[in-house]
């Protein structure tokens, strides 16, 4: 993803970039009338701008653009020929992108209303609840695959890393890490049933089925990761798990606390709720020297140092700490050193 779209995220969507389902919150809005008189995409990018901008929805423009080229059968509206700028549109697709636009009235997020979306260059299904992938999630993946380039001894003894993908959500991160390195292999695990289904369904999408395993875990459960120890220890333990502070979450905004899964977001009381249990598991799931890469909120760096301190019996250190493209400290990197 580009950096003028991530910008874009972190304008729409806010700094915090979780949020949660509540039920869908078609409450309040009419059906607009026909658009008399319109009839090239261009008219209509214009007038569904105007439309969202009146009714107060962030980043009105590129909504409209995303939900246009989308009928038209294009990723952006800049990628369209620019015949398709000018020419007249049918009915059915003035039809389609009327109703579009109203679910994005309606503060929909626009990953749903498409679909689809791309991460790491790789287009993927979005379903409602299930979290929608950030872009500071791709920089934890670049992170991953940086480290894993520099230490290709350390990692994947037998032609590439074992990865255990805590909380996989659409399946973005272990899918992108699995087409990248090729001799990978990747256990991904979840809670959420829609989760678990989203993740088959997006590696079957990309033909990357047969070197991932995809499994119902619930990490706060007691014995629930002994399942996984036959696949042998990890090489590298990666989540993006739900950080957001508990009394943080009624600030998320409405496409985040109307439409995602509350629990992919609420971290407790100072987010460290799921990261704390990830921590003291990895132990028992990864190899000598293994590590975890974790995204977090910008507080975590130092609340995660200091409960490892308290915690040396884990014998995990963290060993550095990487900024976000806004600045924000936001990922870590966590190795366990031998007893």
């Amino acid at each position: 993803m580009e950096l003028w779209s991530r910008m874009l995220w972190a304008l729409l969507f806010g700094s915090g970039r979780k949020g949660g389902t509540r039920g869908w919150a078609f409450s309040s809005w009419q059906p607009h009338p026909p658009l008399a008189g319109l009839s090239s995409a261009t008219e209509v990018v214009s007038h569904w701008k105007g439309v969202f901008e009146k009714k107060g929805i962030p980043e009105a423009q590129e909504s409209s653009e995303y939900i246009v080229a989308h009928v038209l059968g294009a990723k952006t509206f800049q990628s369209l020929k620019p015949v398709l700028w000018t020419q007249p549109l049918t009915p059915q697709q003035l039809q389609c992108i009327q109703e579009l636009s109203s679910c994005r009235l309606q503060r929909m997020p626009i990953q749903y209303i498409l679909g689809e979306w791309d991460f790491q260059g790789l287009s993927l299904k979005m379903v409602p609840p299930v979290f929608i992938p950030r872009p500071e999630t791709e920089e934890l993946v670049e992170w991953v695959l940086e480290e894993v380039a520099q230490r290709p001894h350390a990692v994947g003894a037998q032609g590439g890393p074992l990865i255990l993908e805590v909380g996989c959500g659409s399946g973005a991160i272990s899918i992108s890490l699995l087409s990248q390195l090729p001799q990978s292999r990747v256990i991904a695990v979840d809670k959420s049933e829609a989760a678990i289904s989203l993740t088959h369904e997006n590696a079957q999408r990309l033909q990357l089925q047969d070197r991932i395993w995809i499994v119902s875990c619930d990490v706060t459960l007691a014995g629930s990761w002994t399942h996984l120890l036959p696949w042998g220890p990890m090489d590298l333990v990666i989540s993006n798990p739900p950080y957001i502070f508990h009394q943080d979450m009624e600030q998320l905004a409405p496409e985040i606390r109307s439409y995602e899964d509350p629990a992919a977001l609420d971290g407790g009381e100072e987010g460290m709720d799921i990261i704390t249990h990830i921590l003291a598991l990895a132990p028992q799931l990864l190899k000598d020297t293994g590590s975890i890469f974790l995204e977090v909120d910008p507080r975590h760096p130092e609340l995660v140092s200091s409960w490892l301190q308290r915690r040396p019996d884990l014998y995990l250190n963290l060993v550095a700490v990487r900024r976000d493209f806004c600045g924000r400290p936001r990922f870590l990197h966590i190795q366990r050193s031998e007893p």
